[in-house]
């Protein structure tokens, strides 16, 4: 079925879709409609440009009364993606008569919004921290809603919009139908679905349900030539996130130098650290302020970060076990990885009982170096603004991403992770306007406070 003349549709919808030149079926409109149109709860893998949000859209207008008060609610991360979904689903209705769809984002005034909502619109489309700014102001309420659409899912708790996520859907009526489309299925999306939605439609626009491939190299390299094998094999790879295991917390501060030295983002963890140093390293690293990080395998228990491409072990570990565990790190969420392992003449006999776990041959190859002198690196895409406020503070990410797009006039695409503790936020955006929207963050408010920021790294 990639016809659209196969769906049962509202005329008003079809006749849209018509106008559109729309006729054929891309394949998560194929999986997703049949679901949606019959009122399914569904989860979505899909990414932008998969024709998500005609699915998702088609869904909710073929739900909506033009009589009735609100009805569709549709939480997105950014303003642009708002002004993005709310033009597809105004052309999708635009022969739905008196139908009112209205976009509430920060960077707006609140007031402005509220005198807008005296009028009720049908649909809203709007990013998480400001629907529940009006929620819990009483200018919007959702007890005649119909259908709720979270967008970009992980992109949303990538922000930190967890918890006013959460207490969003908590408004929403308990036989609302919920419709979760996210571009990855990481922990806490299942979480959140297993926790608002009733017996979902699982989707997965490839289908690929193959156990991520890991491919593990290993070179045998004397300790004298491993820095400058190190600084080759991430020349050779250029990957966007990699962690580098060291057996002792002096070889994860040297070779952290070392590559500092050579022009990468690269931050130590090991467990010396305080626990407000600790926290940094890992925001950092998680919102891509930091490319790579080096460090122990205490320092790292618990440690779990999605989408890392490369593992590189320094020292070859002890025990098989551990082997495997670092190895683990990579090939997370459906994704492919890569383990490359040094392992000097001496450390022979730990290879062997790693190859006797893994129950296959070793694949050896040679390595080659990149001299000291040659810097080799690339900086991180994002840099990351430390905010001297936080929960205590009543900061929440709306707030961060309200000061940012909104006064401050920075694209919501070039603000990444949000990540807030009890006295300080963490924010990280496009490394290229770092100081355009430090300086801008520093002469503004958030939240109607001077609160002090600076730059990390």
């Amino acid at each position: 079925m990639s016809d659209v003349s196969t769906l049962s549709l509202p005329p008003a919808l079809q006749q849209a879709l018509d106008a559109l030149s729309f006729d054929t079926l891309t394949p998560v409109q194929v999986q997703a409609l049949p679901s949606l149109l019959a009122g399914r709860d569904v989860i979505a893998q899909a990414q932008t440009g998969s024709g998500k949000t005609v699915a998702f859209g088609v869904g909710l207008l073929s739900r909506i009364d033009a009589m009735g008060g609100l009805q569709g609610l549709v939480l997105v991360p950014t303003r642009e993606l708002a002004d993005q979904v709310g033009k597809a689903i105004r052309q999708l209705a635009r022969f739905l008569p008196n139908l009112k769809l209205s976009i509430l984002c920060g960077g707006v005034p609140l007031r402005v919004q509220v005198e807008s909502l005296v009028h009720m619109p049908q649909v809203v489309v709007g990013t998480p921290g400001r629907i529940l700014e009006h929620l819990e102001k009483g200018s919007l309420e959702l007890s005649a809603l119909r259908v709720l659409v979270l967008d970009e899912a992980d992109r949303m708790l990538d922000m930190g919009f967890a918890d006013d996520m959460r207490s969003v859907i908590k408004y929403a009526p308990r036989e609302c139908q919920t419709n979760l489309f996210s571009a990855t299925f990481p922990d806490e999306i299942r979480a959140l679905s297993s926790e608002f939605q009733r017996d979902a439609v699982q989707i997965s626009v490839d289908g690929d349900t193959q156990v991520p491939e890991i491919v593990q190299r290993f070179y045998e390299v004397e300790p004298e030539r491993k820095l400058d094998t190190v600084a080759w094999l991430l020349s050779e790879h250029k990957p966007v996130s990699a962690m580098i295991f060291c057996n002792t917390r002096r070889d994860t501060q040297d070779v952290a130098a070392a590559l500092d030295e050579r022009g990468y983002s690269v931050l130590a963890l090991h467990g010396d650290l305080e626990q407000r140093d600790r926290d940094e390293v890992l925001v950092r690293f998680a919102n891509r302020s930091c490319s790579i990080l080096v460090a122990t395998d205490v320092a790292a228990r618990g440690l779990d970060i999605e989408d890392l491409p490369l593992v590189l072990m320094y020292d070859i570990a002890s025990d098989a076990d551990t082997h495997v565990h670092r190895s683990g790190r990579t090939g997370r969420a459906g994704r492919s990885g890569l383990v490359l392992t040094l392992c000097s003449s001496r450390e022979m006999s730990r290879a062997k009982v790693i190859e006797e776990r893994l129950g296959q041959p070793l694949r050896w190859e040679q390595a080659k170096t990149t001299p000291g002198r040659l810097k080799t690196g690339q900086l991180a895409t994002m840099q990351t603004l430390v905010i001297d406020g936080g929960r205590k503070d009543k900061l929440r990410p709306a707030d961060i991403l309200g000061a940012l797009t909104g006064t401050a006039g920075i694209p919501g695409s070039d603000v990444g992770k949000i990540a807030i503790f009890d006295t300080r936020a963490y924010v990280a955006v496009t490394r290229g306007i770092a100081e355009q929207a430090l300086q801008r963050l520093r002469e503004g408010k958030i939240k109607g406070r001077n609160l002090r920021v600076r730059k990390l790294g």
